[in-house]
């Protein structure tokens, strides 16, 4: 046992896929709470109100009471530390800003042993909001200090660090939203919607349908501008230059003032605006040269009017974001910078870090801003006046939602740039007096075609309505009706369920799928063994969902990789469960009876899609209580057809599979359909008539012709590249 007033974390655990707790991956810590297991929080002398002082944001914790402040009411009535550890953790990483709410906590057999686990979105942030709560906890209980805003700031980078951006979080979002499944590929924001040949790929902005040739041409503006101009898109008159003595003379050609720029630079680095005279535009030659990889500079005619960037998905502008002019006040004793970071940059709504929809202001780091400081005769530790209006950026912050207010000629000027260009997902970046008139009207321009465009400022803008950006994107990836799944089998069981995994897949390739099949035996490829190692394992699984061959998966699990990983899938339209499992095995997880097991095991059941099927075995007790937990079907299967409970399915006019006279037969109600005989297969099959029966049974819920199930069974074993005869 731990000493007094302290808890021991005995193991911790990330369970990637659905488990025990949730459809979602948690971390579940094993909690030893030695003698404050006979202390409740009521007893805990200051408590209360040391963690209410310190963490506020408890109130909103629903708990089992579900309502507001739910929580705090076990809280002050009395509940274990294990319980109140659980919701000081959620609290951490929602103050880190990764919102989560799920939570458990669950005692074992063993007096003072608990089970908690809590959701977050990634293990390494998880893992440390875990070793952070335990010792706020722990000063809570023991009345020590503890450094509240450290902590926080601490976990903050590590979420900026290791979670996927804002923006691509959108998109996550909004394909969870659809039922669409997600499998992060890296450790950056590189996210596959969707599973093995149904699957689609992101990264932030861009798509696994964005062109290589397309992201060149927006690079190149010069280029850019040439193509739009061809095609009747108004653009800034202007030409590439490489001196700045050059950059002045085509100044004076297009007529002041002008704008000069990098060829190939992006998201504004290195553009300077408003530029008046010969001081002014060497100076911006040199920013922009700099800035650019290219030795060329453009300089084009100044477009007067407020910049905006329009964000074009598919063929549409799904959402408009406007930029404002920014200004200090002098004072009299304030320096630029000081004046930026007391007017400007108090702004909440500015920040270093992705989340921020507007960035701080730096003009002592801002080349652009330097410049323009210049033109007014000041640099950034100049003194303003009392009272004088200091121009700090003449454009840029584009922030500001005007969807609404974009004209149509506008918007299809902002789709066809994108188009013309290539690109599905783009950043149109026009400058215009007014967005709600055609832009040849106002001599308005587009004046940037950009490839994977931030999303922020449509998702929290500034000013004005978020704009559902992400579900865009995730429309223009997925049709209406597509999922982006594929037809995914789980197995769970141990006497007969590697070969019924085996099974099922040899069915679904004689359908016609590209099959991967991971089971105990190793991981295979239409039939073939592509690796010998353990294939229940969650990384094998996983292979076979970002594998862009795989049409069909099969998964075999058991309880104990259920409670050790989670299954690797969300969901699969067939769950199949050959057996319990027997209880030994997962003694030493803290599974110590067969209700317990049973909790486990129904994990495989919990996953079947609505539209999918549990098949069960009608023989064994415990798994036929597991059909209550089915959103789908259930189709049992026995070897005896007078098995009561395999009987009274049939007389109700449900699905079943039985064995006749050593013959695998379908049927429903008083239809019936007699496959193939048992002596017709390997002898590994015919040793295992059970595991025929569920592959069968599978194969029935996955609408596979009868022909095709006898054809699949029968060439189980034989060498790859036999051809299969269908007649049973």
């Amino acid at each position: 046992m731990t000493n007094k007033k302290d808890i021991d974390i005995l193991r911790v655990t990330h369970l990637r896929g659905p488990n025990i707790w949730t459809y979602r991956p948690v971390i579940e810590a094993w909690l030893d709470l030695g003698e404050l297991e006979e202390c409740p929080s009521n007893t805990l002398a200051g408590l209360y109100e040391r963690l209410t002082g310190w963490l506020p944001g408890l109130v909103e914790h629903r708990c089992g009471v579900g309502e507001r402040g739910g929580f705090l009411e076990r809280l002050r009535d009395g509940t274990w530390c294990g319980h109140i550890l659980e919701h000081v953790v959620l609290e951490l990483q929602n103050l880190a800003g990764m919102k989560t709410g799920f939570g458990k906590t669950r005692s074992t057999a063993d007096d003072g042993i608990y089970k908690m686990a809590f959701r977050t979105r990634d293990e390494v942030v998880g893992r440390a909001a875990l070793k952070a709560g335990h010792a706020l906890l722990m000063a809570a209980i023991n009345d020590t200090a503890f450094d509240l805003p450290a902590t926080v700031f601490e976990l903050t980078e590590l979420v900026d660090r290791f979670c996927l951006g804002p923006s691509t979080n959108s998109i996550v979002d909004a394909a969870t939203e659809r039922r669409i499944p997600a499998i992060r590929l890296t450790d950056g924001n590189l996210v596959q919607l969707g599973h093995g040949a149904a699957q689609r790929r992101i990264w932030t902005a861009e798509t696994d349908r964005t062109s290589a040739i397309a992201e060149s041409i927006a690079s190149d503006k010069d280029l850019t501008k040439s193509l739009l101009a061809s095609c009747g898109v108004p653009v800034p008159e202007g030409s590439l230059v490489r001196s700045a003595a050059a950059a002045w003379d085509e100044a004076q050609d297009i007529g002041l003032p002008v704008v000069v720029k990098p060829v190939d630079a992006n998201h504004g680095r290195g553009v300077s605006l408003n530029l008046m005279t010969e001081a002014d535009v060497h100076a911006a030659y040199a920013i922009a040269s700099e800035e650019g990889e290219s030795s060329a500079v453009l300089v084009e005619r100044f477009v007067p009017g407020s910049e905006h960037r329009l964000l074009v998905v598919g063929q549409k502008v799904v959402a408009a974001a406007r930029g404002e002019s920014l200004w200090v006040s002098g004072d009299g004793i304030s320096t630029i910078v000081q004046l930026c970071d007391s007017q400007i940059n108090v702004d909440p709504r500015r920040g270093e870090a992705e989340e921020f929809p507007l960035s701080p202001v730096l003009p002592a780091e801002s080349e652009e801003n330097q410049l323009q400081l210049k033109r007014q005769g000041m640099t950034p530790q100049s003194i303003p006046a009392a009272g004088q209006k200091v121009l700090i950026q003449l454009n840029g912050n584009v922030a500001d939602d005007v969807t609404d207010l974009v004209h149509p000629d506008v918007a299809y000027m902002a789709a066809l740039a994108a188009r013309i260009v290539g690109l599905d997902i783009a950043g149109i970046d026009l400058v215009c007096e007014d967005i709600g008139r055609p832009l040849l009207d106002q001599r308005g321009a587009i004046i940037e075609v950009n490839a994977s465009p931030g999303l922020l400022a449509h998702i929290k803008p500034a000013s004005g309505e978020a704009r559902p950006v992400g579900a865009a994107i995730v429309e223009h990836l997925f049709a209406d009706g597509e999922s982006g799944r594929i037809p995914l089998v789980g197995v769970t069981g141990t006497t007969d369920a590697a070969l019924a995994a085996r099974l099922v897949g040899s069915v679904l390739h004689l359908a016609g799928k590209h099959v991967g099949v991971a089971n105990r035996e190793g991981l295979f490829l239409d039939r073939r063994q592509v690796d010998a190692r353990d294939g229940t394992r969650f990384e094998a699984g996983q292979r076979l969902l970002i594998n862009r061959t795989v049409q069909a998966a099969v998964f075999e699990s058991n309880a104990r990789t259920i409670l050790e990983s989670g299954l690797p899938y969300d969901r699969c339209r067939v769950g199949i469960v050959t057996d319990m499992g027997s209880i030994a095995d997962v003694e030493h997880l803290y599974i110590r009876d067969r209700d317990a097991l049973a909790n486990v095991v129904r994990s495989q059941v919990d996953v079947v899609l609505s539209d999918g099927a549990a098949v069960l075995n009608a023989a064994d007790p415990d798994v036929v209580e597991l059909a209550g937990f089915s959103d789908g079907e259930v189709l049992f299967y026995a070897a005896d057809e007078t098995d009561a409970t395999l009987r009274a399915r049939r007389d109700a006019g449900h699905r079943v599979a039985f064995l006749r006279q050593r013959r695998i037969v379908l049927a429903q109600g008083a239809a019936e359909s007699t496959l193939l005989a048992l002596d017709k297969v390997s002898a590994q099959v015919a040793d295992q008539p059970l595991a025929a029966l569920a592959a069968a049974a599978a194969a029935w819920a996955l609408d596979v012709p009868h022909d095709l199930i006898c054809a699949g069974l029968r060439t189980f074993g034989a060498p790859v590249g036999a051809k299969a005869h269908a007649h049973a």
